[in-house]
């Protein structure tokens, strides 16, 4: 039985957009799915990149402007991994249109963008996701098994961390291709919305929503050359930010990411405390879950941690045989097929542009609170 064709119409050409590409041309070898990829577009500003772009990844077309992508009648499906900037405009112009849209992640710049395209795509009632990958590691989501099953009962600690190095140097440019993460107008925020956003989307996957937060944040380097205008502009995004929370099942939880530790590119870690055991997850070995269960003989008792590459385990079976592992890469490809499987249940993949605003509603209240130093509520 030939497969329906999900024809995607992909928006940008660099570092998300090749893990993205990668996810579609992959999908339907090792998952099951009732349609079938197919990279029918790639949109960039600048028509050589985009050209580049599509002959490397296979699009059977390219476009120098995604305007164009959704006015095509052959693009089912806009896939933003584009800056920030860009979000809003292109994921409202696409549920208008009636394409489904898929979106990098933080949803907007802020709440208040987030907003607006939540309701851009409930009102079209165009199928949508935001792309938090590690969801989707298969650890991670084991994780998640255990705490729904309630083998960790009570939650009383959640702590996490993700920190990097890349920025240190003042001689790092603001803004353009290569560093608008730098350029607050693009961005939005610093390591608040790129990388606490991805432990905040975690966290309150596995242990529910956040109550209030108090945080500080540093802009360790004041101003840096802007890449496109060659001026010496003031920062105006967060270098480094750390916040304490109090989760609405009363659990506490201490969150920190900065560009600023030397010696670490992407270290993301994670624990919970609960009253019957305790998780911990680190994605420099993301393929290993941590798992202590107080209900263990005595003597036995302790740390154990748990090889993920089991038939058993979450995604496993659509891979190797057990022992053998995978990578980074695969977790969009999971999102992809969860994406894919849920057009023909019904059965919505998470996170949603709605859930993905929750976690924006955190970042929003992480910011207000280092700027008024005190605590703040978050929206729900």
């Amino acid at each position: 039985m030939e497969k329906k064709k999900l024809n995607v119409g992909l928006v940008g050409a660099g570092f998300m957009g090749r893990t993205h590409s990668n996810a579609f041309r992959q999908v339907g070898e090792f998952f099951k799915l009732d349609y079938q990829p197919v990279l029918k577009a790639v949109a960039t500003r600048n028509a050589q990149s985009a050209a580049d772009f599509a002959v490397n990844w296979g699009f059977e077309s390219w476009e120098d402007d995604w305007r164009k992508l959704i006015e095509r009648k052959d693009i089912d499906v806009i896939d933003i991994a584009s800056p920030n900037d860009t979000h809003a405009e292109i994921a409202i112009a696409a549920a208008q249109a009636g394409k489904m849209v898929m979106s990098e992640k933080p949803l907007g710049r802020n709440a208040a963008e987030s907003e607006q395209m939540v309701a851009a795509v409930e009102a079209a009632k165009v199928p949508n996701m935001v792309w938090y990958n590690y969801r989707r590691v298969p650890a991670v989501t084991l994780a998640k098994q255990l705490i729904d099953d309630g083998r960790l009962g009570r939650i009383f600690h959640y702590r996490a961390k993700f920190l990097q190095d890349w920025t240190i140097s003042a001689d790092v440019p603001q803004g353009g291709a290569g560093t608008w993460r730098l350029d607050a107008q693009v961005a939005g925020s610093g390591v608040t919305g790129d990388l606490l956003a991805h432990c905040i989307d975690t966290a309150l996957w596995f242990n529910g929503s956040i109550d209030s937060v108090t945080a500080a944040t540093e802009t360790f380097v004041k101003q840096r050359t802007h890449a496109v205008s060659g001026k010496v502009e003031d920062v105006k995004i967060d270098d480094a930010s750390a916040f304490l929370a109090r989760f609405h099942n009363g659990s506490l939880a201490t969150f920190e990411a900065t560009r600023y530790a030397r010696g670490h590119k992407a270290l993301y870690t994670l624990e919970i405390n609960g009253e019957h055991a305790s998780i911990a997850w680190d994605l420099h070995d993301l393929h290993r879950l941590s798992f202590f269960d107080h209900g263990d003989e005595g003597q036995l008792r302790g740390w154990r941690s748990i090889h993920i590459t089991d038939g058993d385990h979450p995604y496993m079976r659509h891979w190797w045989v057990p022992g053998l592992q995978i990578g980074y890469e695969h977790t969009f490809i999971h999102q992809a097929a969860d994406f894919i499987q849920g057009l023909s249940s019904g059965q919505p993949a998470t996170p949603t542009f709605r859930d993905a605003l929750k976690t924006d509603y955190v970042t929003d209240a992480v910011l207000a609170s280092a700027r008024s130093g005190r605590w703040e509520q978050v929206r729900s």
